[in-house]
């Protein structure tokens, strides 16, 4: 391996950890370009990157196997170990011939609710026993922090058994209370599924889905949180009602009907996050949060979920909360501006009716 492209791949992943910056892009015909806060900073101190400096600095990531696996495939997800400063989550891929990189940053330390400004309702979830947690929002809103955030609470407060499945294994757990077995798809397992219906056979109390992809994984996610067990999961959906509706949708008609009633049965919450700019700089969420109760049960079973949006907005003494509520107590609180908080809502209108 060329050693000039190992430390200037040391110098890039530095400077990331450095920033406090969420992920690093490295493309042909560019400097390499971080994500601070959401927006794009190309760092413009640096050269433009030819395809043969892509070429080689992807390579430096990754082992022959992974590269050879790379070059069949088209693309590649695997994670890499910087240092004892920081892991990152890695996607690499062709286009237009040449390769470009996705470095997600990943940091060393798991930070708990409280650090990560989320409700402390969320801490109900991690002392349940049994049922089912979906965490979820669009991409690169922080759903996989926020989960690592309920495991650790969990592996530090009971004497469990966690699974994790995970495509690829980002945050490490250091077992406390709990063991904590983490499987990574590809490596340790060939697919979600796979690992998903093994667990039955592994003793566990909590199991953590990194994604669930297809009806298979959802249908066996939901098998087993009916059966005993704690489990979470994420989805990129944008609000509990949409997120109810693609996992009944996801499966045929003549299956719906049992699945709403599964999920009306095992369902504990439902937990939609956005990653807003601070005015005074960083990233703030705010999360919509659906519990589950025996209204919004019975609005599961019987398809009303049209209804979903109304019970959230009524249960405050519950802990819920909608996503523009959350909105309108960070421009109240300002830590966020209007403007960022119109851009995030599903509701504009009905935000400015809340602000006002």
């Amino acid at each position: 391996m060329d050693n000039n492209y190992k430390k200037q791949l040391e110098e890039f992943l530095s400077l990331t950890v450095k920033q406090q910056a969420s992920d690093l892009h490295l493309s042909a015909g560019h400097p390499p370009i971080l994500r601070i806060d959401g927006r794009l900073v190309p760092l413009l101190k640096k050269k433009k990157l030819s395809s043969q400096d892509t070429y080689e600095l992807a390579k430096a990531l990754m082992s022959q196997d992974d590269f050879q696996r790379f070059l069949n495939k088209k693309e590649i997800d695997f994670s890499y170990n910087f240092t004892k400063q920081a892991r990152f989550r890695i996607n690499v891929f062709f286009q237009k011939g040449e390769i470009s990189c996705a470095l997600r940053l990943i940091p060393a330390e798991i930070r708990t609710i409280e650090e990560l400004n989320l409700p402390s309702i969320l801490h109900q979830f991690a002392q349940a026993t049994q049922g089912f947690v979906l965490i979820t929002g669009p991409s690169s809103q922080g759903k996989s922090t926020t989960l690592a955030a309920l495991i650790d609470e969990i592996n530090h407060t009971r004497t469990d058994h966690i699974i994790t499945i995970e495509d690829p294994i980002e945050c490490i757990f250091k077992d406390d209370r709990a063991i904590v077995d983490q499987r990574e798809v590809h490596q340790d397992t060939l697919s979600f599924t796979n690992a998903l219906r093994s667990t039955f056979r592994q003793d566990p109390d909590v199991i953590m889905v990194g994604e669930m992809r297809d009806p298979e994984t959802i249908a066996t996610a939901i098998t087993a949180a009916e059966t005993g067990h704690l489990v979470f999961a994420t989805l990129h959906t944008n609000s509990a009602s949409q997120t109810i509706h693609r996992v009944v949708d996801s499966f045929p008609p003549e299956q719906q009907n049992q699945i709403r009633a599964q999920l009306s049965g095992s369902l504990l919450g439902i937990v939609s996050q956005r990653l807003v700019p601070r005015i005074t700089g960083g990233l703030i969420p705010a999360v919509e949060i659906m519990i589950s109760t025996p209204a919004t049960s019975n609005l599961i079973r019987e398809n009303k979920i049209h209804e979903l949006p109304l019970i959230i907005e009524t249960s405050a003494e519950l802990g819920m909360i909608s996503l523009n509520r959350s909105l309108a107590n960070l421009v109240k609180m300002k830590e966020i501006s209007l403007e960022n908080a119109l851009s995030f809502s599903l509701n504009p209108a009905e935000l400015r009716i809340l602000i006002r």
